[in-house]
C-alpha cells in the first residue's frame, strides 16, 4: 500500500517510514501539509495518510480538517507526542490516533490494520 507520511522533523519522518516499509508499504514524505498536498495531487495511488500533530503552520488535526474540506477521503492517522484523546477529542472524525513514541512499530501497524479493515 503507498502511504503519505507527514512529518516536519525529518528523523521522526524515516523512523516512521522506517515502520511502514518494514511492513511493506510504498512510503512518499512530506515535511508539512502543504507539501503534503503536493505529493497527494502527484500520487494518485496514495491509500493511507500518517501524519504529526505538531508541526508548524498548520497542525494535523487542521491539515485533516482541509483534507475533508476539499472532499478528500482517504484514511487517516494521526500520531502525536501528547495524550492521543486529547487529538481524538479536538476531531473525533480521525481514522486513528497513536502516541507517537517507542512502541510506534507495534502500535501503527496495529492501528493501519484496524483502519484498513473498517474502510474496505
Amino acid at each position: 500500500m503507498q502511504i503519505l507520511v507527514v512529518d516536519d522533523d525529518v528523523l521522526a519522518g524515516e523512523m516512521t517510514a522506517a515502520v511502514l516499509e518494514e511492513q511493506g508499504h510504498e512510503v512518499i514524505q512530506a515535511e508539512d501539509a502543504v507539501a503534503a498536498m503536493e505529493q497527494l495531487n502527484a500520487h494518485a495511488g496514495v491509500q493511507l495518510i500518517v501524519s504529526d500533530m505538531n508541526m508548524p503552520l498548520v497542525n494535523g488535526v487542521e491539515f485533516y480538517r482541509e483534507l475533508k474540506k476539499q472532499g478528500n477521503t482517504l484514511p487517516f492517522i494521526l500520531l502525536t507526542g501528547d495524550d492521543p484523546d486529547v487529538a481524538r477529542a479536538m476531531e473525533p472524525g480521525l481514522d486513528a490516533c497513536i502516541m507517537k513514541d517507542f512502541s510506534l512499530d507495534e502500535t501503527l501497524p496495529d492501528a493501519i490494520a484496524r483502519v484498513m479493515a473498517t474502510r474496505s
